[in-house]
């Protein structure tokens, strides 16, 4: 169970600490160039937009994304928890979890294979009048999808001990 400590731990680093950074790097990059530009008359961040835009908002999206899956704020299907026994409830999560997994399987696939070409290619963003490599945040999107894709695993893992306990009588 120290497997399970230590993710949720990263994935609450990720979420509370990288993506609270984000965010405030974000308000205060627009309150830079906001004032800069309309009282200074100067763009006070070349390039600002950019790094918002290519850097800063996907990190705090991707980093907060396994943290939200974990605590359930996805959509869920409670509305069949008061409808189904327990052990039916228990296999209709089996089936939309594994379901949900097989996606963001293909998802992971495909996100590491794109981020993995972006680390060969060198790719790189222009960001006021230098270049910066995309790779470290593209590296930050099957991050993210694997961590969810654990959480699924383990859902269906304890969703499946569920619809197997013996009926409580």
């Amino acid at each position: 169970m120290r497997i399970w400590t230590w993710v949720g731990r990263l994935e609450g680093g990720m979420a509370s600490v990288g993506a609270g950074l984000c965010l405030l790097a974000m308000m205060c990059m627009t309150v830079a160039s906001v004032f800069g530009r309309y009282v200074l008359g100067v763009d006070l961040i070349p390039g600002g937009y950019n790094i918002v835009e290519r850097l800063l908002f996907p990190l705090l999206v991707f980093w907060a994304l396994p943290l939200a899956h974990r605590e359930g704020t996805f959509p869920r299907l409670e509305m069949l928890q008061n409808a189904l026994p327990p052990r039916g409830y228990a296999w209709v999560r089996v089936f939309v979890v594994a379901v949900e997994a097989g996606v963001f399987g293909l998802l992971l696939w495909y996100v590491a294979a794109f981020a993995w070409q972006g680390y060969v290619s060198g790719r790189q963003m222009q960001i006021g009048t230098t270049y910066w490599p995309l790779y470290p945040v593209l590296a930050m999107v099957p991050l993210s999808f694997g961590l969810m894709l654990i959480e699924m695993v383990r859902l269906v893992v304890a969703d499946v001990r569920t619809a197997l306990r013996p009926a409580q009588e």
